[in-house]
């Protein structure tokens, strides 16, 4: 089992250029994948989702690549044309200065390297799409790895959770089945009762009406059919966390079955207790859904 949730990264260099993929994935219906690539390096994207598509089988998977200057030492040293010309400059205004008698504070070389750097030329080139390609194809298809480490590494938590809301569920189901006998006795029990309440004293009561009446009420209240598939829903999700294929949708399909047999059994519930039993079966199963919607 994996999840649709994790976050990998990778750091490469070529040459003066560095590199880096970061891979983030949520949960999704589907998987959509978004490719963020710098400008020249738009022909990757196509071999890149194909890779992806081959790895990935749902999620909102975001990639991006950044590719930058590895050593900016080279590019912040200012030409020393640049200093004599500058140095010349502050010369000839000192000089102008003191000629008009204008007052200036002592200043020192190191004043001067701000202003140098700020306008020393950047002679980067372009960074080279195509010999950067093969690694960057590869450092994907390594970040992509560690991607599919971090969901499976997830899935195997969810796994846990969700074995512990199965179990919780089979143990209500077992509690329901316990009182699934008594609450068609004590609908009968409470049929028969309102019915000679509602009548008149001296109004003869047909028994075997009366019987058939309570019987088709307290067929109407048997739980114990929803019981029965909620026992097979149990049996089917326990498959799924076997599987060694995507279970996602699977799975989230089985959580509204569930769900739906839990509203069914709160609905002909006769007792306080089975009703109890429904309500904290209907909060379990939604704990497994909200843990479902994550997996792919």
């Amino acid at each position: 089992m994996k999840s649709m949730t994790g976050f990998a990264a990778l750091d490469g260099t070529e040459d003066d250029l560095g590199w880096r993929w970061e891979i983030r994935s949520v949960n999704a219906r589907g998987l959509d994948l978004k490719l963020r690539l710098p400008a020249g390096f738009e022909s990757l994207d196509a071999p890149l989702r194909a890779r992806a598509r081959e790895a990935l089988a749902r999620g909102s998977v975001s990639a991006s690549l950044s590719v930058f200057q590895a050593r900016e030492t080279a590019r912040m040293r200012p030409d020393p044309q640049a200093i004599r010309a500058a140095i010349e400059l502050l010369r000839e205004v000192r000089e102008t200065a003191a000629d008009t008698g204008l007052p200036l504070a002592p200043v020192t070389g190191e004043s001067l390297v701000p202003a140098l750097l700020s306008a020393a030329p950047d002679h980067r080139a372009a960074p080279d799409a195509e010999a950067l390609a093969e690694p960057i194809r590869t450092g994907f298809a390594v970040a992509l790895s560690r991607l599919v480490d971090a969901r499976q590494g997830e899935g195997a938590r969810l796994k846990r959770i969700i074995a512990g809301h199965l179990s919780q569920i089979e143990s209500l189901v077992r509690d329901a089945e316990a009182c699934a006998t008594e609450a068609v006795h004590v609908l009968r029990e409470r049929v028969r009762r309102q019915i000679r309440d509602l009548v008149a004293d001296e109004t003869t009561l047909d028994a075997g009406r009366l019987e058939q009446e309570v019987a088709v009420l307290a067929t109407r209240a048997d739980v114990r059919e929803e019981i029965d598939r909620l026992k097979a829903h149990i049996a089917a999700a326990h498959d799924l966390l076997s599987a060694e294929v995507s279970v996602g949708r699977k799975l989230d399909f089985l959580t509204q079955e569930f769900n739906r047999e839990a509203n069914t059994l709160c609905s002909k519930s006769a007792t306080d207790a089975l009703t109890r039993i429904g309500l904290d079966l209907k909060t379990t199963i939604d704990q497994l859904r909200e843990q479902a919607a994550n997996v792919e």
